[in-house]
Formats: C-alpha cells, sequence, structure tokens
C-alpha cells in the first residue's frame, strides 16, 4: 500500500492540486471518506495543507461526498 501511495507524490508535482481535480483528490481519501495523514502519503506539510483545503472546498460544493454510503 506504501508503493502505491508514493507513486502519487512523483505524479502530484506534474498534476496541480486543485479542488476541481476530483481523480486526484480521491486518491487521498480512504474508502470511509477520511483524508489520509501526511506520514502515508510522504507528501511534504505544504502540499498536505493545500490538498486539505481543496478536499475541503470540493465536499462543500458537492464534487466529493463527506461520507460513503456504501460503508453507512
Amino acid at each position: 500500500m506504501i508503493n502505491i501511495l508514493i507513486r502519487f507524490t512523483i505524479n502530484i508535482k506534474s498534476e496541480l492540486i486543485d479542488y476541481k481535480n476530483i481523480y486526484l483528490l480521491r486518491k487521498f481519501i480512504t474508502i470511509q471518506g477520511k483524508i489520509l495523514p501526511r506520514n502515508l502519503t510522504k507528501l511534504t506539510s505544504k502540499q498536505h495543507r493545500i490538498l486539505v483545503k481543496s478536499i475541503k472546498q470540493s465536499r462543500i460544493l458537492g464534487l466529493l461526498p463527506f461520507i460513503n454510503k456504501e460503508t453507512a
């Protein structure tokens, strides 16, 4: 699982972290809808802050769900 997450950090430099980029943001959310911690994703603190802000903004706009309905 960690190898997959490290791969995301390599691609994140080329991709823009934006609230509209849902496919990138979903890679950093668990099945329950929680945001993955920084020590698992191997992001820098600046990248993680931008990521969390983008995830929260897309949740408010309705692009991402707050919780996953299949597990609830």
